[in-house]
């Protein structure tokens, strides 16, 4: 990693609450695994939210670097989309609570919940919603219909 590089990643540490992992740091290589253990991209920079205020510093870092930008989810696109070499990736997936307003049938969830999680929360109110079959798909993606486009 580049000198500059390194204390413009210093300085994104304090402008947001998650955490910043660059190659070499300890928890680099979990990090930037995808679930399709075929795809072995790495990222110069990955931003991990612990909120939506995160983001947006992440962007601003990506866009005055020259990064292009990944956005990790539950990690489970099967071309591996979340993760580009020398991008800045936004991992959400520690981002997973799901909270349910059961009257009105409607959930809130976060970016990095998967569909365990998501199923574990309305199962608790006698709920179920159809959307997928493998738990640990990320709902995001299966939601938004996030598809490859070949």
């Amino acid at each position: 990693m580049s000198i500059r590089l390194k204390k413009i990643t210093n300085d994104l540490r304090s402008w947001i609450k998650g955490t910043v992992i660059v190659p070499g740091d300890t928890p680099y290589e979990d990090a930037r695994r995808v679930w399709n253990a075929m795809i072995d991209r790495q990222p110069a920079v990955i931003v991990c939210c612990a909120d939506a205020a995160d983001v947006s510093p992440a962007l601003a870092f990506a866009r005055e670097n020259g990064r292009e930008i990944s956005v990790r989810g539950g990690g489970q696109h099967i071309a591996g989309h979340s993760v580009c070499d020398g991008s800045l990736m936004i991992d959400f997936s520690g981002m997973k609570n799901v909270q349910l307003d059961a009257a009105v049938r409607r959930a809130y969830v976060q970016p990095g919940a998967t569909l365990g999680d998501f199923d574990r929360a309305v199962q608790a109110h006698g709920l179920a919603m159809p959307v997928g079959i493998n738990s640990t798909t990320g709902i995001a993606g299966l939601t938004l219909g996030v598809v490859s486009v070949g």
